[in-house]
């Protein structure tokens, strides 16, 4: 099936074998003048992160809700069942099927045990695995939707899931950057004896750094501070010399809080950027001293989501919501989405949902990642950035 049109859907002969980069013409003006077996070696030293595009799920966590459970959501809100009708393979599987962008919502439980005994399950006579239990009794971030109606995840605790996505990664060295991006979950919902989430205040935020740094190291991370170096504020970074090479980011993370603007000044505190923090942030506006990466969902974000890219600015953005693409088979927001330039395209139909429709978001034939179609995509020459076998159905 062919998805997108132009420079993107050009990307897709994949790199001959291999050569010493010592053999290269790494000043070549593109990958396929560097020389036979040299276009990875091009790619790495003169790409830079922000120069790609790839696919990505949204929600990555999120499992079926059962069916009673569903049942009850269609009684309170027809529209809400729609919307909450998805679900995702467990994040290795979603790797392997090239996904490169990863989101994970987490809900914030210091103490450990609020989360165990949700209503949802109790009103429909669902008894929770004992391992279940006993991980969402223990201290710590725990991952799911929505309390107490929407809590099944292919990985329980925030920890776990960044040990999945670690252990991959380790077995997948070569991989182009992997995006997470994060929501914090604190609203109520209007359930009796439903939990009240806790609010995110600065030590939220803390453990929110903590708990990825227990898992990965920074040198396996693309932090704030090393995309700021030496300039006044990240912003001024971005500007003035951009984001790491290709070659430097291969094989790591970028974590990106997309969140409100109360949130984010929270994460923020009393720095000037994010100096010592682990996350991007979802920056209010461009002159913001952190600004870096930007979520733009909408179809009416595009003029602007180029206009980012093209400053130097990351973004990611989304090729559909609430199961509509897929149920109307409407590839039009996909299509646009993957044209934009936003680097990370997220979806939740990498494989199409068989009841609904043929609908899917991914790179085209095969490729993970792409030129960046915004940001002077001739110089991959027609080549994948990042190629490989898929292995999902």
């Amino acid at each position: 099936m062919r998805i997108v049109t132009g420079a993107v859907a050009a990307a897709l002969f994949l790199w001959p074998a291999p050569a010493s980069a010592a053999d290269c013409n790494l000043a070549a003006p593109d990958a396929k003048a560097a020389g036979d077996g040299c276009a990875r070696a091009w790619m790495d030293k003169n790409l830079r992160l922000n120069d790609i595009v790839a696919v990505g799920t949204h929600d990555s966590y999120k499992a079926a809700i059962p069916d009673k459970i569903m049942a009850l959501v269609r009684v309170g809100s027809s529209r809400s069942a729609i919307a909450l009708d998805y679900s995702h393979l467990p994040l290795k599987e979603q790797l392997d099927d090239g996904a490169r962008a990863i989101e994970i919502d987490v809900v914030y439980d210091p103490q450990g045990g609020l989360y165990a005994t949700p209503v949802g399950a109790s009103m429909t006579g669902e008894t929770m695995p004992e391992a279940w239990t006993a991980e969402m009794l223990k201290p710590g971030y725990k991952v799911l939707h929505v309390q107490d109606i929407d809590f099944h995840s292919v990985c329980i605790t925030f920890v776990d899931c960044l040990h999945d996505l670690k252990d991959w990664s380790t077995a997948h060295p070569d991989h182009v950057p992997i995006l997470v991006t994060m929501n914090f979950k604190d609203d109520s919902i209007p359930m009796p004896g439903s939990v009240t989430p806790l609010p995110f205040d600065a030590a939220a935020a803390d453990e929110l750094d903590a708990e990825v740094l227990s898992v990965f190291n920074r040198d396996e991370l693309v932090t704030p501070d090393q995309v700021q170096g030496d300039a006044p504020t990240l912003r001024d970074g971005i500007l003035q010399h951009g984001w790491p090479t290709l070659g430097e980011t291969r094989g790591k993370f970028l974590f990106a809080l997309d969140e409100s603007r109360d949130k984010i000044t929270t994460y923020v505190g009393g720095r000037k950027s994010l100096e010592g923090r682990v996350f991007f942030v979802n920056s209010p506006d461009e002159s913001a001293p952190q600004a870096a990466y930007f979520t733009f969902n909408e179809t009416n974000d595009i003029p602007r989501i180029t206009a980012d890219v093209q400053k130097n600015f990351l973004v990611r953005t989304r090729a559909d919501a609430d199961t509509l693409e897929a149920r109307n088979n409407d590839t039009t927001r996909r299509d646009k989405a993957l044209a934009s330039g936003a680097q990370y395209v997220s979806t939740d139909y990498m494989q199409p949902d068989a009841r609904f429709s043929p609908y899917r978001a991914r790179m085209p034939q095969g490729v993970i990642a792409a030129c960046n179609p915004q940001r002077h995509p001739e110089r991959c020459a027609g080549l994948a950035v990042e190629s490989g076998t898929i292995t999902a159905p």
